[in-house]
């Protein structure tokens, strides 16, 4: 898409009326694991940023392949945030839930605003699916419900009547419902489903029938919208003023593969990708195996330590070698990582961090592998790690990470996570051109004499600004050099046993990390008004922190915000940083790991703000939290705090602000 793509004609002028006015709408998409609510919320944000809103998204689905049909562990749902302004969360609360069932609508109701608008398959609330989940009675007649605006559509029915012409049977017509809702949902919303019907046609092109039914029933859904007197009101949000450039919708894990290819490409290099998969890295794996065009080997290995010794392997030979995992992976890959630190072989080490111990929530989002980024491998062997902060980051992050291990000679940690891997945002595709590019200056020659004067190469004689060995390509004549996992001799590379070689080697790859601080640009702080509390965070962190400190600051607050996206080494600056500050507050998906490793670091006091859900940092809590210690210019009251704040630049207006989904009764919206 492009921000200068020509808009849509508004509602009024095709015939409908009262089309109310939106700055931004979340919506949740939930139902049954095998209802294709990722699929639907997945088009309903590309037709979104095809239309040219700013989007962000939050898929979250069950760990098992099929959890039990109709019941709470097998609820799957995908939310969005689409807007007229720059957002930076998913949202925590939704203003329409779509309820595929009774498990859906139980599972997320807690999370819905009063006034909000519920869309429900009637279908699907009968009496032994009611029964499932502990539902005494039908909440869709009850009563229970009459806070929000609920309509109780027959979604399956409708679905199955508009396919019948294509024989399908009831339980493959009935799949079709996604699409009938899509459709529904993309009139609601003013949305195209030009873009869905492309796809639908691309994606059954071999299964005609299947092909046919789907679009029918997307056009079906579209088209009972138009009919319908069950909605008030139709909604327009208008595209976002984007800088100027051409975009696309991008998830983390793409991003990553793309910042890859193209980080190999500047290097010189092909790339070897071993990997194995799993939950949540798996998909940089498939992205990468779509593009051996660029000079990818792709290798699926059988565990997943062969993965990482097979890339390490590849760096050896001159490739650049790259792996993925999550958690576990990681702790298997962690011998070989360290074989890596001994060799001073470039490795690029992906971590999609997901919730642990163990295989924990493999499907839910948390940044549990700081500490084991940075001390998960026997002996001193220290790696630099960079922390992507959204999904469009990831690209950049990874591009970084290729330079940094051929520089210096190293393995290089890149840190994204659940949130990030999954969700999308638009990305305005970059100049490739003005990338820069990097010599991996493979050794070609003999860089060093002998007693009596013959050409001898030494592969640990190191360069003196960036202290990275030689790199040379076995076979290359008179480069023969013996490399392997014990201790190096600090000049010919030979086996040594001695305590002070040891002691300095150690040493010096210690100091060739922290060199690379020269690389690190230090922490900038934006701190208009001379705050005395500091909120500092890292990762995907940085969408719920920048949200909050803009409603603070909207409230009257001072505060002052900083992001590290380099972990290892810290930039120079921030120990002045952490002590120009009465309260400094991390915020993490985790017990504290990174207010730890700055407490002992630094020796200031870090307040920890933790979250261990498996979610992405409520912007609500975080930003109620940072209230309280924020110096604030004017008190404010209870009800004042519950309010949907807006960024000045912007004014973007909630929900219940606008008119737009209330019904007499109030709420609170808590999207940035």
């Amino acid at each position: 898409m492009q921000s200068t793509a020509t808009r849509r004609e508004p509602l009024e002028e095709c015939g409908v009326s009262d089309v109310k006015n939106l700055d931004r709408v979340v919506i949740r998409f939930a139902g049954d694991s095998g209802d294709g609510m990722q699929l639907t919320g997945d088009r309903f944000t590309a037709d979104s940023a095809v239309f040219g809103n700013d989007i962000s998204t939050l898929p979250n689905f069950p760990a098992e392949i099929r959890a039990p049909q109709g019941t709470l562990p097998g609820v799957s749902s995908f939310q969005l945030h689409f807007a007229n302004y720059d957002i930076m969360t998913p949202g925590d609360r939704p203003d329409v839930l779509v309820a595929m069932n009774p498990a859906a609508l139980k599972a997320n109701i807690t999370d819905v605003p009063r006034g909000a608008v519920i869309i429900a398959d009637s279908a699907e609330f009968t009496a032994r699916n009611l029964k499932k989940i502990g539902y005494a009675a039908n909440p869709l007649e009850d009563g229970s419900l009459e806070a929000y605006q609920v309509h109780a559509l027959d979604l399956s029915g409708m679905a199955v009547a508009a396919v019948k012409e294509f024989g399908l049977t009831r339980k493959d017509a009935s799949r079709s419902k996604n699409m009938f809702t899509l459709g529904l949902l993309c009139w609601m919303f003013n949305r195209p489903i030009e873009g869905t019907v492309s796809f639908l046609e691309k994606k059954f092109a071999t299964k005609p029938e299947i092909r046919d039914a789907n679009i029918t029933a997307l056009r079906a859904g579209h088209a009972f919208g138009e009919t319908t007197e069950v909605f008030a009101h139709t909604y327009s949000v208008s595209p976002a003023k984007l800088p100027q450039g051409t975009y696309r919708q991008i998830t983390g894990n793409v991003a990553m593969a793309y910042g890859l290819v193209v980080g190999a490409s500047k290097v010189g290099l092909p790339m070897f990708f071993g990997a194995y998969p799993i939950t949540p890295a798996s998909d940089v794996l498939h992205e990468l195996s779509k593009l051996k065009r660029f000079g990818v080997t792709a290798f699926q290995a059988e565990d997943e330590i062969a993965a990482v010794a097979a890339a390490l392997g590849a760096s050896f030979a001159g490739a650049l070698g790259v792996t993925s995992s999550s958690g576990p992976g990681i702790a298997l890959k962690s011998e070989t990582i360290s074989l890596a630190v001994m060799t001073e072989l470039p490795l690029v080490v992906v971590d999609v961090q997901r919730a642990g111990p163990s295989t924990g929530l493999p499907t839910k989002t948390e940044q549990s592998d700081l500490w084991q980024s940075l001390y998960g491998r026997h002996g001193e062997a220290p790696v630099p790690i960079i922390a992507a902060q959204s999904p469009a980051d990831c690209f950049d992050a990874a591009i970084e990470a290729t330079r940094w291990a051929v520089k210096y000679r190293t393995p290089v940690f890149v840190l994204s996570d659940g949130y990030n891997a999954n969700g999308a945002e638009p990305w305005r595709l970059p100049d490739l051109a003005a990338i820069p590019s990097t010599d991996p200056h493979l050794a070609t020659e003999p860089n060093a004499t002998d007693a009596k004067g013959k050409p001898r190469f030494l592969p640990y004689l190191r360069d003196e600004e960036t202290l990275a060995r030689p790199w040379a390509i076995p076979g290359t004549p008179g480069l023969e050099h013996r490399l392997g996992g014990l201790e190096k001799d600090a000049r010919t590379g030979n086996v040594s046993y001695d305590p002070e070689n040891h002691d300095l080697m150690v040493r010096t790859r210690q100091a060739k990390i922290d060199g690379m601080v020269r690389e690190v640009p230090e922490l900038a702080v934006d701190d208009p008004d001379g705050a005395k509390v500091l909120v500092l965070g890292w990762g995907s962190s940085y969408g719920p922190i920048t949200a909050a400190v803009r409603r603070v600051r909207a409230e009257g607050g001072r505060i002052a915000q900083a992001h590290l996206r380099h972990l290892n080494p810290l930039p120079a600056n921030v120990g002045e940083v952490l002590r120009s500050y009465d309260r400094v507050i991390v915020p993490e998906m985790n017990s504290g790991q990174l207010a730890m490793v700055l407490r002992a670091k630094y020796l200031v006091d870090i307040e920890s703000f933790e979250r261990i859900r498996g979610l992405p940092i409520s912007l609500s809590e975080l930003s109620e939290a940072l209230l309280r210690r924020a110096d604030v210019a004017q008190a404010a009251t209870e009800e004042e705090l519950r309010q949907e704040p807006f960024d000045p630049a912007h004014e973007p207006r909630s929900v219940a602000q606008q008119g737009g989904f209330t019904d007499g009764h109030t709420y609170h919206s808590d999207e940035d």
